[in-house]
């Protein structure tokens, strides 16, 4: 075995350990697009309630995370006592540990995420007509619950940590799914325990995910860490805005002509802000439309003045592109 593929072997058994949980579903590749992750469906009697929250909305790097958890209506009162919520208010240790007893129980207990690549965020936002993060994790809580629901799962309750104005996406989310009561609320992790759950389940899907990055354009060369030369650091931080480390990474990173690699957000303000200030600038050359109106010019019935490549696909006008 040569020096370099030992060296690759062993980066990608420490990658494997950081992203050791079960919503991880690649251990050792890059994340290359959107996916979901449900846990074992519990077996006990319902009806059930579960709770929805997200991590990773505000930053400039990696992916959106939606969790979502449920559990027996007649089982609420001893998840209240199992130590779940805020996410963020827990230590990586807790967060590790009550994500084992969400996993645990599979009687009682189910969980779900939505992973929402950077790529894939960026290119609905930045679409002719944009998707807004709004709209896309709008997209992602239905798309949770309806999969929940067609695994067999009884809801009757659904608390919702807030997106924005609480009473009309109550509202939508009854439309969608009706016969269901939907709370929608602000810190609603840390009022309704199973929101808690959630938000466990979706900050360490996140935080694997982040702590154990491969770059994409690092995965596509077959050479060592050493032999890699990077325009960017490995050490990108938490990926919000504000973190020190991110800051610097942004900083750093950029390169002029090819910009960031595919962990940024590149629909956020700040990405868009250095790439404007700091890269080079792209000019897009077009031919001008008399090249494309000399290939149709002889019109509908006329074959001598058009170009053999539009008679062969039988285009008679612009228009019809």
């Amino acid at each position: 075995m040569s020096q370099s593929s030992s060296l690759n072997e062993s980066a990608q058994a420490d990658t494997a350990k950081v992203r050791d949980i079960p919503s991880i579903l690649d251990k050792t590749g890059p994340l290359l697009s959107s996916y979901t992750y449900h846990s074992p469906t519990p077996t006990a009697a319902g009806p059930y309630i579960l709770g929805v929250d997200e991590a990773g909305r505000g930053p400039v790097l990696g992916p959106l995370v939606y969790g979502v958890a449920y559990c027996p209506v007649a089982y609420r009162e001893q998840l209240d006592d199992l130590g779940f919520a805020d996410s963020k208010t827990l230590t990586s240790d807790t967060r590790s540990s009550l994500l084992n007893t969400l996993s645990g129980d599979v009687a009682n207990l189910g969980w779900s995420v939505r992973v929402l690549s950077p790529r894939d965020i960026s290119s609905g936002m930045l679409r002719r007509r944009p998707v807004n993060l709004n709209k896309q994790s709008q997209n992602a809580t239905i798309l949770l619950i309806r999969e929940v629901l067609q695994r067999g799962v009884e809801l009757t309750e659904v608390y919702v940590d807030a997106l924005g104005p609480t009473k009309p996406y109550e509202q939508f989310l009854t439309s969608q799914f009706p016969g269901i009561n939907f709370t929608v609320t602000a810190k609603a992790d840390s009022i309704y325990m199973i929101v808690g759950a959630a938000s466990v389940a979706a900050k360490v899907t996140r935080d694997a995910w982040i702590e154990g990055w491969i770059f994409e354009e690092d995965a596509q060369q077959d050479m060592s860490e050493t032999q890699i030369k990077r325009a960017w650091s490995t050490k990108i931080g938490s990926g919000y805005p504000s973190d020190p480390n991110t800051k610097v990474w942004i900083k750093e990173s950029l390169d002029r002509t090819f910009g960031y690699p595919s962990i940024a957000r590149f629909s956020w303000t700040t990405i868009k802000v250095v790439l404007d200030d700091k890269a080079h600038e792209v000019k897009w050359i077009d031919d001008g439309d008399a090249t494309l109106v000399k290939a149709f010019e002889s019109g509908v019935g006329h074959d001598k003045g058009r170009c053999t490549v539009t008679k062969d696909l039988c285009l008679s006008s612009i228009g019809t592109l």
